[in-house]
C-alpha cells in the first residue's frame, strides 16, 4: 500500500513539473484591463480594407465616456502584414480622433516600433500590463515584442502583454512565423468575430443602421464619425481595395472594436445600435 502511495505521488509530482509552464502562464479573461495601471494600445492595419476608419471613429467614442476618458492608451496606423492591396490613408483621421496620442507605422516602421516601445516599457516600468487590441495583422506585434525581450530580459512578457484577435483573416494574413511568434510568447487570446452578432462578443458590422448622424451632439465626436465615413467611402473598393459591402450600403462596420471592448470588459453590448445608444453623445 505504501509503494502505491509513494508512486502516486512521483506521478503527481511529475506531471506538475510537465505542465509546470502552463501554470505559470497568465491567462485573460474578459475585462481585466487595470484602468489605473494598464495600457491599451489598438493597432490598425489599414490595409485594404475601409473598416479601420470607423473602428478609430468608434475608439474614440467609447474614450469620450467618462468611464474611460483616462484610461491610458495610444494608437498605430499601418500595422499590416503580408496582404496584397493599396493602403487606406488614414492620418488625418487619427489626428482629428486622437490628437498627438498615435504612431504611423505606415510611413516609418522602425521608427514607430521605437517610439511605441518607449511607451510600452514606460507602462511595464509602473507595473501595468500591456494590452494589445489587434485591428489587423500581428507582425508590429512581434517586432515590439522583440524589442521589449532584448532591452527588458527580466520581463515575462507571457504574463504582461496581453494580445487579443477577432479574426481568422488577420492571422492567415500575418507573416506564419510571426503569428507563431505572438502565440507562444504573449497571452493570446482569440475571441469569437467581431462581424457577427450572438457570438459571444458585439457585432458591429451592419449595413442597415445609418441614423448614427442623430444619436451624435457633441460636436467633436460628429467630425470625427463624418471624416470617418467621408474617408472611408473615397476609398472602398476603390484601385483594388477591398470593397466592403456593408459600407458600400450606406451602413457601419467597426468590427475591430469587438477586442477593446473585450479588453474593457463591455459584456452587455450587443450591436451597433446598443453602441450608439449606450457612448454616443
Amino acid at each position: 500500500m505504501k509503494n502505491k502511495i509513494v508512486v502516486l505521488i512521483v506521478i503527481a509530482i511529475s506531471f506538475i513539473s510537465f505542465n509546470g509552464h502552463a501554470t505559470d502562464m497568465k491567462i485573460s479573461s474578459e475585462g481585466d484591463f487595470n484602468k489605473e495601471k494598464d495600457l491599451l494600445l489598438v493597432q490598425f492595419d489599414c490595409k485594404t480594407d475601409v473598416d479601420d476608419l470607423h473602428t478609430a471613429a468608434a475608439l474614440a467614442t467609447i474614450l469620450s465616456d467618462t468611464l474611460y476618458s483616462k484610461i491610458n492608451f495610444h494608437a498605430v496606423a499601418g500595422t499590416y502584414g503580408i496582404q496584397k492591396g493599396l493602403y487606406v490613408p488614414p492620418n488625418d483621421l487619427m489626428k482629428l480622433a486622437f490628437g498627438d496620442n498615435w504612431t504611423d507605422a505606415h510611413e516609418n516602421f522602425k521608427n514607430a516600433i521605437k517610439k511605441v516601445s518607449v511607451i510600452v516599457k514606460n507602462t511595464v516600468l509602473n507595473e501595468g500590463d500591456i494590452w494589445i487590441a489587434e485591428a489587423g495583422q500581428s507582425d508590429f506585434t512581434a517586432a515590439l515584442l522583440r524589442v521589449i525581450q532584448s532591452d527588458m530580459p527580466n520581463v515575462d512578457i507571457s504574463k504582461r502583454f496581453h494580445v487579443v484577435q477577432h479574426s481568422d483573416w488577420n492571422e492567415k494574413t500575418t507573416t506564419p512565423e510571426e503569428l507563431l511568434f505572438v502565440k507562444n510568447n504573449t497571452d493570446y487570446q482569440k475571441i469569437p468575430d467581431g462581424n457577427a452578432v450572438g457570438n459571444g462578443t458585439p457585432g458591429f458590422h451592419d449595413s442597415e443602421f445609418k441614423n448614427w448622424k442623430s444619436k451624435i451632439s457633441d460636436p467633436k465626436l460628429l467630425a470625427i464619425w463624418r471624416l470617418a465615413i467621408k474617408t472611408s467611402n473615397k476609398y472602398n473598393g476603390q484601385e483594388g481595395r477591398y470593397k466592403n459591402e456593408a459600407i458600400f450600403e450606406g451602413g457601419l462596420d467597426f468590427s475591430d472594436l469587438s477586442e477593446v471592448c473585450w479588453i474593457l470588459g463591455l459584456k452587455d453590448l450587443k450591436d451597433t445600435e446598443q453602441f450608439f445608444n449606450d457612448y454616443a453623445k
